[in-house]
């Protein structure tokens, strides 16, 4: 099954072409071997939350991407508005994939206490925030992505809660 993921990088620096996005690059390679998705959009915004939520918003509604990776602004500081963007734009949470994050990167480095990523549905759509360095989504993305395939047939009615 070849799964609809689009990328979503919140980054002030890398809007404005100052950073090169390699955590896209790490998410997009990992996506495509492991869970052998398909990209079919990926953006860099700034860390505002109305673009966020927009590019949140198109992404399931217009793209309908299975799922959607975003890639920082997941921090503690005041810029980082990435959670509060998608807890904006989701109609329910799915809290597990993010306490599965950091309970793994807890184990690598307490700093993964400030995390403040969440994840959960629009529609049909899973949306998992990842942290913003090439470390950080590698780890995490690892972390979860065996569930994926299983959470992903069953978001779209692909697969019974047990299997297909």
């Amino acid at each position: 099954m070849r799964w609809k993921v689009a990328i979503l990088t919140a980054s002030d620096r890398g809007y404005r072409g100052e950073r090169e996005d390699t955590s896209a690059q790490v998410i997009r390679e990992l996506v495509e071997e492991e869970i052998q998705g398909e990209i079919i959009e990926y953006r860099v915004v700034p860390d505002e939350m109305d673009e966020i939520m927009a590019s949140l918003i198109e992404m399931t509604d217009y793209y309908q991407a299975d799922l959607i990776l975003t890639t920082g602004g997941t921090g503690l500081a005041p810029r980082d508005v990435t959670p509060e963007a998608t807890l904006n734009v989701i109609d329910r949470v799915a809290p597990g994939f993010a306490e599965a994050m950091r309970m793994i990167s807890m184990q690598k480095t307490p700093k993964a206490m400030l995390s403040r990523a969440v994840s959960g549905i629009r529609g049909r759509t899973l949306i998992i925030n990842l942290p913003g360095s090439p470390k950080g989504v590698q780890e995490n993305l690892m972390a979860i992505i065996d569930q994926l395939p299983h959470a992903l047939g069953i978001l779209t009615g692909k697969e019974g809660d047990h299997g297909p």
